[in-house]
């Protein structure tokens, strides 16, 4: 698989990227040769859908995977909407939307539209269960996490590989079974260790890398590190519990996994 890094700013675009976006692809050959590769979003926060335009070509996305219903997360999936529908080259065929309950009627009301149709013509809306989904060759299986409104990590297995990403969480046991022994976890870390941070919302640096210890995974990511916070910061704390390989997301990075 590879995962480009499309959006990774906490909780609002800054100035060096937009909120977040994962990419990931994997290609496939069938038995004709016949080669395709397949492309998932991890969410389609606000200022991604511009910033996605500048590596693929957004009508080749397979499905999206929204992991919760704030703003950084899934707005741009309103100006998606408008590009399927309305795209001088015709109305495009209809994607999976996988998410939590309710993401049909609160994305049609973000822009401003009946919830019938909504924007159902457009998008398949699927509501998470506990059963792992499943596109072309990828697996993915949404785990619901702590966060102030319904949340989900999301572990995307293809070829042998697997991606976990944490979604907006607190630290909790079910962001370490997501991840589980994966090749490479993208962690958020919103909340700088030290200050009086809320509960039940974020995870720090320092509790993005235990995650990463507990899980055995290969590689961890942080992302979704506020445009206000030093990410050099964020990657320091994770490092003091964390001493595998470790990186911060920055936007147009790939790792191959």
């Amino acid at each position: 698989m590879r995962l480009t890094v499309i959006g990774c700013s906490g909780s609002f675009p800054g100035p060096d990227s937009a909120a977040s976006c994962y990419l990931v692809e994997h290609e496939t050959v069938s038995e004709a040769g016949e080669r395709r590769t397949w492309r998932l979003l991890l969410d389609l926060g606000n200022g991604a859908l511009g910033a996605l335009q500048r590596h693929v070509d957004p009508f080749t996305i397979d499905a999206v995977f929204l992991s919760h219903l704030h703003a950084d997360h899934c707005l741009d999936l309103c100006g998606y909407y408008v590009m399927r529908k309305y795209h001088p080259s015709g109305a495009q065929p209809r994607i999976p939307v996988h998410g939590p309950a309710d993401s049909a009627r609160r994305l049609a009301k973000a822009y401003d539209l009946d919830e019938d149709p909504g924007m159902n013509e457009e998008f398949d809306f699927i509501e998470y269960d506990a059963a792992p989904v499943t596109v072309g060759p990828f697996t993915v299986t949404p785990t619901k996490v702590v966060h102030p409104i319904p949340a989900y990590a999301l572990r995307v297995e293809a070829g042998g590989r697997a991606i976990a990403y944490t979604g907006d969480t607190a630290a909790c046991a079910a962001v370490v079974e997501s991840a589980r022994g994966a090749d490479l976890l993208l962690a958020e870390a919103a909340f700088r260790e030290g200050d009086e941070n809320p509960p039940g919302i974020h995870l720090t640096g320092r509790e993005a890398g235990e995650a990463a210890r507990e899980a055995g995974v290969g590689r961890l990511v942080l992302t979704h590190i506020p445009a206000w916070y030093d990410p050099e910061l964020q990657r320091e704390h994770a490092a003091r519990v964390w001493d595998g390989p470790l990186d911060v997301a920055v936007a147009g990075a790939t790792y191959d996994v």
